[in-house]
């Protein structure tokens, strides 16, 4: 391996709320390349859950996955039935943190502080989210679907990557995107957040495609 300093070319992507306008423009801030980009991401609609602990072993989490996808299908096929809005149910998000605030939760993974979010379009409203969770709950025995919210999110100024390989290996995908960060004058704020692109169950972990995103300070 050569010696030296390596630095990435600065990359920008920038949408701003006025320019998304279509789900292809949208699309673009969840495909980001592998290398790192600088993005501005706006106010977006996401049905969430909190919790803790970790995720391979906490049941909380494996139910607040069920209902969040349980209740954001339901949500669909209720307004498509209805002759309402249809659209396509987007991947699951997280937010990862620890009590100390760490730019990475690390360490012991029950401790770890998660919000697992779905991205919602804005015609959903409180009655079809009631209606949604009230019947997740009782089909599903999910009584976490009645702890789902609707919020409004904004993480404006960010840096993303893709990383593509199984989440044991994202490392060194992490180490580039803070690099990264720093070589553009910017400092990490805000949680970690990751967006899975793939169901793990059908594709193989070497394919599994994360996006990893990072709010970060204006220069």
């Amino acid at each position: 391996m050569g010696g030296g300093t390596r630095t990435h070319p600065t990359t920008q992507l920038v949408i701003t709320m006025s320019t998304v306008t279509t789900p292809d423009q949208l699309d673009r801030l969840y495909r980001p390349p592998r290398r790192p980009v600088l993005v501005e991401v706006p106010e977006l609609t996401f049905l969430t859950i909190d919790g803790e602990g970790d995720p391979n072993t906490t049941p909380r989490y494996q139910a607040a996955i069920g209902a969040l996808f349980g209740v954001s299908y339901t949500m669909k096929f209720t307004s498509k039935h209805a002759g309402g809005p249809d659209w396509k149910v987007g991947p699951l998000e997280g937010l990862w943190w620890t009590a100390d605030d760490a730019p990475f939760p690390t360490g012991d993974r029950a401790r770890w502080h998660w919000t697992a979010m779905i991205r919602q379009p804005d015609t959903v409203d409180p009655d079809l989210l009631a209606a949604a969770q009230d019947k997740v709950r009782t089909t599903k025995n999910l009584p976490e679907a009645l702890e789902l919210r609707l919020i409004r999110f904004a993480e404006g100024s960010c840096a993303q990557v893709m990383h593509v390989g199984p989440f044991s290996a994202e490392g060194p995908t992490i180490a580039a995107l803070h690099a990264f960060i720093a070589e553009q004058g910017r400092t990490p704020r805000g949680r970690h957040h990751e967006i899975y692109l793939s169901d793990i169950r059908r594709v193989a972990e070497d394919r599994w495609k994360t996006v990893v995103r990072l709010p970060v300070g204006r220069p």
